[in-house]
């Protein structure tokens, strides 16, 4: 069931932004439990397209609900893959280009509350933090094999951890007596550097910081962000919701420059060359859904649209 999985982070919202078209072609890049890929369809026609990509495999397991298995719907398909790999995938469709684009940022509550993952310091659980079982390295491999400055600037750059030299330091020290293998490990050495007050405030940081460098999410962003405004026809739509600062200011960038880091290019006239034109500044969840969602709590939601390119 989805509500287990995972709730849609304003669902309508998104959705509205996405200003579909009953034949239009669609991606979900984030399909997770599924709840935002069936309002597209939902609002798609019969000659409507909609790709939806996750790179867990037990996403795939959410197809199926309430006896609806949308995997048969004729105009939906489903990618088991990473949406660095977007473009990719289009071309393998026979997909030049889309009308709108999709993406819900972030980590289900299905994988905070899954005590097998690791990716939650509320379980004493395997140091695992992969998205996708299948390939890549885990959290434990890093704590244990990463060289001490290296760790430190993971904490400090995805975490944003003043202390993150420390940290680092304290974790060398922990794994040269044993390996570090479980999240219980891992909080062992590192709470001393935590005030109470302030500790799952600065735990979320850290184990932030370990997931985001275990599935490489900076880079898999960028490279779907880039992809996207290539695939995106003239006056598609890009819909994208963020859950902190990295990947927020990441999407703000490219919708105001064009990139990804923020280097405002200008043409003839001095007006930023961007292909974007943005349709909202942010637009943050209800009081409503917040309570309703803790998940909600910090999310953003940019929306954009394709502009026609003087190049094409």
């Amino acid at each position: 069931m989805e509500s287990h999985y995972h709730i849609p982070v304003m669902l309508a919202e998104s959705i509205d932004g996405l200003d579909i078209k009953p034949g239009g072609v669609y991606v979900d890049v984030t399909f997770g439990g599924g709840g935002h890929s069936r309002e597209i369809l939902r609002r798609l026609g019969g000659t409507g397209r909609l790709f939806s990509f996750d790179q867990d495999a037990d996403a795939e397991n959410n197809l199926r609900r309430d006896g609806e298995d949308i995997g048969e719907a004729g105009n939906f398909t489903f990618v088991r893959s990473n949406f660095r790999y977007l473009k990719n995938w289009m071309r393998y469709y026979g997909i030049e280009q889309i009308d709108g684009l999709l993406a819900d940022l972030g980590v289900s509550s299905h994988h905070f509350d899954d005590e097998t993952r690791g990716f939650s310091f509320r379980f004493d659980a395997p140091l695992d933090m992969r998205m996708n079982k299948r390939a890549g390295i885990t959290a434990a491999e890093i704590v244990n094999g990463y060289e001490e400055a290296k760790l430190a600037d993971v904490f400090y750059l995805y975490g944003e951890m003043k202390n993150s030299r420390k940290i680092a330091s304290a974790l060398v020290k922990k794994r040269q007596q044993a390996k570090i293998e479980t999240t219980q490990d891992f909080l062992d050495a590192v709470s001393p550097f935590f005030k109470r007050e302030r500790e799952k405030k600065e735990m979320a940081k850290l184990f932030q910081a370990l997931r985001i460098e275990v599935n490489h999410e900076m880079d898999a962003l960028r490279e779907m962000l880039m992809a996207a405004t290539d695939v995106l026809k003239p006056g598609g739509r890009l819909s994208v919701i963020t859950y902190h600062s990295l990947e927020d200011r990441m999407v703000k960038n490219i919708i105001k420059t064009g990139n990804v880091e923020g280097k405002r290019i200008a043409d003839f006239y001095g007006r930023t060359d961007t292909p974007y034109k943005a349709l909202n500044k942010v637009t943050l969840p209800t009081d409503e859904e917040q309570q309703r969602n803790p998940r909600s709590r910090s999310a953003k939601l940019r929306v954009a649209e394709r502009l026609e390119s003087e190049k094409e």
